[in-house]
């Protein structure tokens, strides 16, 4: 359940809670707020950035040279560590993808292991990260702009 739609049904209950004069609807009401307070929060799933590459891609390298080294310091590979793969072997364990990847570089977003979305190419520094952003605006995984 996405954190902003728990928030919000818990705000509706202590609202009705402390209007309403009834027991058992107070009642229900507690036991609606603590089961919702159990579960667990949308943003302690696990997102990664993963890398599709393979020996000898130019495109991959020139990634590399542009993009690696500062990659696990901005808000977005905060928010999607990254993780490489090569596209010869087995896609990393635990992942589900939605097609097979056909190109280097690839980068497939995935939270829990789902695809959640993918660039396909590099297509140079500026191009790459409004994709990213888009891909992370599109799936909700909210950026640390602090960091």
């Amino acid at each position: 359940m996405p954190t902003s739609l728990k928030y919000s049904i818990i705000r509706l209950c202590f609202a009705v809670w402390s209007v309403n004069q009834d027991k058992v609807v107070k009642t229900l009401l507690t036991l609606l707020v603590a089961g919702l307070l159990s579960l667990p929060l949308a943003a302690s799933a696990e997102v990664r950035l993963l890398m599709a590459e393979e020996h000898g891609c130019t495109w991959c390298a020139r990634w590399n040279a542009e993009i690696a080294h500062i990659y696990p310091k901005t808000p977005e590979g905060r928010a999607a560590p990254l993780e490489r793969f090569d596209l010869h072997s087995e896609t990393p364990e635990g992942v589900t993808l939605a097609s097979r990847v056909r190109f280097t570089p690839t980068f497939i977003l995935v939270r829990d292991g789902a695809e959640l979305g993918r660039i396909e190419g590099y297509p140079g520094e500026d191009f790459f990260w409004w994709l990213l952003t888009k891909l992370l605006d599109d799936a909700e995984i909210p950026l640390d702009t602090t960091g």
